[in-house]
């Protein structure tokens, strides 16, 4: 079944506010989904987004201010993907990628599965050759090298990235990987730094957000966020909803530190699942999108 087409679109800005030759944020749909392993889906996941995204308030209370209608957004038709998981695929998401971010706009993907991942992050660093900080929000570590068979399937999503990116990778909120992956991680330790969920809990708050800072401080940074690294109660809608997640303000707390201490040069949203009957999911999800944005881009 095809995804449903989005809205035109995020966040419902007056039309001169979406004009492409003004606006800062692009927003690009891209409702891949090929190897879910569970609960079905994120093919609606960027559709869902931007029609809640035009519920959200623009005004923000901590900003005072309306950020949205500063810098404006132009939101692109959704990318064809009819293209199984694989190096094609990959490729085509990078095209589309490198043109928007050389531009110097700022890049919103919106999935679809993880496996979205690489080829923005293949995209992003034909235009910002440098090696990238990705920061990683998520449940799950995803750093097979291959699972049920496929190097491209959402389960892998960070392992390839790492194929496309020498930098450093910073992973937040994981509760849920293989013995292969802490082995991996074990192995590579400097290079994927893990602050999973159970010891975000055991440090006290704020020296973990300085440790955050430190990690990231004057750093160009890829954002990723697995929107299952959210806990179930804020977000429900995903495919494998793991218990004991960030709580809606961690979140913003993190998303706020990265964005002060460092660059963010451009970010995906991933693996929302829309359900029936729980738009509360869709709604929390664009209006932390809209909080990363106001926080990243810096007016």
């Amino acid at each position: 079944m095809p995804a449903r087409k989005p809205p035109e679109g995020f966040l419902g800005l007056p039309e001169e506010r979406e004009d492409p030759r003004t606006a800062r944020v692009v927003v690009l749909p891209i409702p891949f989904e090929a190897t879910v392993s569970y609960e079905s889906g994120t093919r609606d996941g960027p559709a869902a987004i931007i029609a809640a995204s035009r519920q959200v308030e623009l005004y923000d209370e901590e900003l005072e201010s309306e950020p949205a209608l500063a810098w404006g957004v132009q939101t692109l038709p959704p990318l064809a993907c009819d293209l199984p998981a694989g190096e094609a695929m990959t490729e085509r998401i990078a095209r589309a990628v490198a043109p928007i971010v050389k531009g110097g706009r700022f890049l919103l993907a919106l999935g679809g599965e993880h496996g979205i991942s690489a080829g923005i992050v293949r995209g992003v660093r034909r235009s910002l050759p440098d090696p990238l900080t990705i920061v990683q929000i998520d449940a799950h570590a995803d750093l097979r090298d291959s699972y049920e068979g496929d190097r491209f399937s959402h389960a892998c999503a960070m392992r390839r990235i790492l194929d496309e990116n020498p930098g450093e990778t910073v992973q937040i909120g994981i509760r849920s990987f293989s013995r292969e992956e802490a082995e991996f991680i074990r192995a590579n330790r400097g290079r994927v730094n893990m602050f999973a969920a159970g010891r975000i809990r055991e440090t006290d708050h704020l020296d973990f957000l300085r440790e955050l800072k430190g990690m990231v401080k004057g750093r160009s940074v890829y954002l990723t966020l697995d929107v299952d690294g959210l806990d179930p109660a804020v977000v429900p809608a995903t495919g494998t909803p793991e218990p004991g997640g960030l709580s809606w303000r961690e979140a913003l707390d993190i998303l706020k530190t990265v964005a002060e201490a460092s660059r963010i040069v451009a970010m995906d949203c991933v693996e929302l699942a829309p359900r029936p009957g729980l738009h509360m999911a869709d709604f929390a999800v664009a209006k932390l999108l809209y909080k990363a944005l106001s926080y990243a881009i810096r007016t």
